[in-house]
Formats: C-alpha cells, sequence, structure tokens
C-alpha cells in the first residue's frame, strides 16, 4: 500500500471485457463525490490484447491507474490493486458492474461511523430479460437475506461491492490468491475471524450485467462449488467455523425453492424456481468433484511419504 492521499480507492479486477470496463467507468465518472476524493485502479488480469487505453480514455475525468498482470485470478488482481493504493478505504468493484451515483457516499457513511468494519452494499441486476442473470442475482439475494438478516451483523459480501480501511485488508493478508472462486467467502470469514464487524447498507448500489448462457450459468456454480470445498478446508484448518450453518441454508426449501414464488410473478417464477434446482445441484457436484480430486491427490501423495 502507498502513501495515502485520497479518502477511497477503486479497484477493478478486469480480464478481456473492454466494452464492460468501459460502462463501469462512466458510471464511476458520474459518482456523486468530489473527484480529488477518490482514484480509480484497474487492474488488467492478462487480457490477450490488453485493456489500457479503455482506462486511458477516462484520463481527462478521473485520476485513474492502469496495471497489467499476468493472468493470475481476480483475488491476485484485487491485491495488486490493493498494494498500489492512495486511499483510506478500499472500495471493490468488477469491471461488469455499474455503481450508482451515490455509492461512495453510502460506504463512506458505514465506514466512518463504524470503525475497523467492512462494509457491503446491495446488487441490482441490470439484465432482466437474461433468465440466468436474473437466477443468479436471485442467489445472491437469497445467500445475503441469510447471512446478513442483522446489517450490523452480516456475514458474506460479494466482491464486486465491498470496501474498508486498507490498513485492516493489509493486516490480514488480503485475498486469498489461491482462489479462483469463493475468494470473498474465505475473506469475509477470515475479517470476522480476526475481529472485525461487517456491516450491510443496502442504500450502497451497484448495478451489475453479467451475461450468462445455460452453460456458462452451470459451469459458474460448478466453480462456485469447488471454491466451496476449498473454502470449508481452510475454514475448519484455521478454526474459524464449521459447514452446519451452510448446511442448514441448503437443507431449508423456503430459502431458495419458495422464494421466486415471492418474488416475481408465477410465470417468471417456475423457470426460476427450476435454475434454482440447477445451482444447488451443480453446485454440490462442483463439491463432491474438487472432494475427490483432493482426496485423491492425497492418497497419490501419501505414497511418497516413507515410514
Amino acid at each position: 500500500m502507498e502513501q495515502q492521499r485520497y479518502v477511497f480507492s477503486i479497484i477493478i479486477p478486469t480480464y478481456n471485457r473492454p466494452e464492460k470496463l468501459r460502462q463501469c467507468l462512466e458510471a464511476i465518472s458520474r459518482l456523486d463525490y468530489p473527484k480529488s476524493r477518490f482514484e480509480v485502479i484497474v487492474v488488467d488480469d492478462g487480457s490477450p490484447a490488453g485493456v489500457d487505453t479503455v482506462a486511458e480514455a477516462f484520463a481527462a475525468q478521473l485520476e485513474i491507474r492502469y496495471v497489467r498482470q499476468s493472468n493470475a485470478g481476480p483475488a491476485a488482481a484485487r491485491n495488486t490493486g490493493s498494494a498500489k493504493a492512495r486511499g483510506r478505504y478500499l472500495a471493490f468493484t468488477d469491471d461488469d458492474c455499474q455503481p450508482a451515483s451515490d455509492w461512495l457516499n453510502e460506504l463512506q457513511s458505514g465506514l466512518d461511523n463504524t470503525p475497523n468494519s467492512m462494509v457491503g452494499g446491495r446488487t441490482v441486476n441490470l439484465l432482466a430479460d437474461n433468465q440466468f442473470a436474473a437466477a443468479s442475482q436471485l442467489i445472491v439475494d437469497i445467500v445475503y437475506r441469510f447471512y446478513n438478516a442483522d446489517p450490523e451483523r452480516a456475514r458474506f459480501f460479494a466482491s464486486n461491492n465491498m470496501a474498508m480501511p486498507a490498513v485492516l485488508l493489509t493486516q490480514i493478508g488480503g485475498f486469498q490468491p489461491a482462489f479462483r472462486t469463493s475468494e470473498d467467502r474465505e475473506l469475509c470469514d477470515r475479517w470476522l475471524h480476526n475481529g472485525y464487524r461487517m456491516i450491510y447498507n443496502p442504500e450502497a448500489l451497484i448495478y451489475h450485467a453479467h451475461d450468462l448462457t445455460l452453460l456458462e450459468y452451470c459451469k459458474q456454480h460448478f466453480n462456485y462449488g469447488r471454491g466451496a470445498r476449498h473454502f470449508h478446508a481452510i475454514r475448519a484448518a484455521r478454526g474459524s467455523g464449521t459447514m452446519h450453518k451452510e448446511m442448514k441454508f441448503h437443507a431449508n426449501l423456503e430459502n431458495w425453492l419458495v422464494y421466486p414464488f415471492r418474488r416475481v410473478k408465477l410465470a417468471r417464477a417456475f423457470p426460476l424456481a427450476f435454475l434454482l434446482i440447477v445451482w444447488q445441484v451443480i453446485n454440490a457436484a462442483g463439491f463432491i468433484w474438487e472432494s475427490v480430486r483432493f482426496n485423491l491427490k492425497e492418497r497419490a501423495d501419501s505414497r511418497w511419504i516413507v515410514p
């Protein structure tokens, strides 16, 4: 982390989505927050053609820096951005997100009022006609409803809408770069394990435009299941929790199967409910797949251990 010059450093990892990044930066340029009080750091995670020209196009409107690294995943990209940051607070979003105009104001309200806390906001799906994007967002809503029922004692934020004091993120070691998915779950759990609070402010809005096909939807949640396997292994090793709460969440049909019928019209609720069933099955498959891989690797490694 470099010497502080700003209140906020907005960190955006990006990979090969120049148009999405342009829309994200366009929204950030419209923030109702003094431009002199925040910087933007775009971390290009090894895009084939680079996205430097997209960032450079906003140099007259924003205090913006472009950093390129070899492809290492979003967690590593966020750490790269954090190391370059000169803000008291770090605000994270993704290249396919568009923050609302008062986003930083809402985040700062929580950060200033509750020192040593992480603050997370709400995500709204921008692609209402894409049922897979709608289902994916509905899953996030369900997860937030379960883990953040008490906004003053929140337990999970997605990494596309969170902020925290830069010094505290550095102290606990940043994001876990070994995680290609579920890195936000691991960070939130480690944050709480270190004795810090998480505050949920639903008024800190970002709009998410994540185009998904059925195959991409399945791949996304299969990989989330794989990441969950590693998350629970690390969590068990450090003694920060068990799988009991998660099992309770997945076993409660009201948490996910019934929920769509309370949120949308009946005609849309049925396909969404079906996609939530697909989510549960695919997520479990990813978890089991990674468990089998881990056990086979452990068994193979043990053959080389001399008694």
